[in-house]
């Protein structure tokens, strides 16, 4: 078997220990992103990534103008797919954490999603999806969250705020009325579910297949719905 070759370490920001640190790697066409033990993503499967756009941007199919914030670039999946189903007038705003995620999108990983970076409706923030979400009172038509490994975080300590009633809080004000917040997880969670309810949004939760149309692992995305 081919074996991985390491093409690249960044650092997370704000973050210490065996996890710190995000790995690239490549076997001949497939790419990987790990961070300590953990697998993040693999260019392989991404049929979750895609569907957290589909779905996402499918409830605010219509909207002239609509804004698109995508929280977490990762390999770019969510992005092309968003851009696929958003018009000409749209805008999609990226918030990376990692500058090197954005590099290695714009090199190594770029054929992969078909170079969404180049597209002229798209602007990229190298800062924290929370921080972008907290100026932008009703900024955003949708939200796309896919940052760590869902609300139970295995990357960054902070993530847990992204998450939590405070976080979760600053999406809701972030959103126009009747916008969407979508969020990526690699499972259920229904603490996380009644946070939702508990701060005004309407939920639905959905199972789709890591790899789309085919047998195997499921994750979860949840549509948190701002009242119109």
């Amino acid at each position: 078997m081919t074996p991985w070759l390491l093409l690249d370490t960044a650092h997370i920001p704000g973050q210490h220990g065996a996890a710190s640190a995000l790995r690239l790697y490549q076997r001949g066409e497939e790419f990987s992103i790990k961070a300590g033990n953990s697998e993040l993503m693999n260019s392989r499967v991404h049929g979750s990534e895609d569907a957290l756009a589909e779905l996402g941007c499918g409830r605010i199919a219509g909207r002239a103008r609509p804004r698109v914030l995508v929280g977490g670039l990762g390999m770019g999946y969510t992005l092309a797919a968003a851009l696929r189903q958003l018009g000409d007038d749209a805008e999609v705003m990226v918030a990376e954490l990692v500058p090197a995620v954005v590099a290695w999108n714009r090199g190594a990983l770029a054929h992969l999603a078909g170079q969404p970076l180049r597209d002229a409706r798209v602007t990229v923030r190298e800062q924290d999806v929370g921080e972008v979400m907290r100026a932008a009172s009703q900024g955003f038509d949708a939200i796309l969250l896919d940052v760590d490994n869902g609300p139970e975080g295995l990357t960054r300590k902070a993530n847990d705020w992204l998450y939590g009633l405070e976080g979760l809080d600053a999406a809701y004000a972030a959103l126009r009325p009747g916008g969407v917040l979508a969020v990526w997880s690699a499972g259920s969670e229904p603490v996380f579910t009644q946070r939702l309810y508990k701060l005004g949004f309407t939920v639905e939760e959905v199972r789709v297949r890591a790899h789309a149309g085919k047998h195997g692992a499921r994750h979860t995305i949840w549509l948190a719905g701002r009242p119109a």
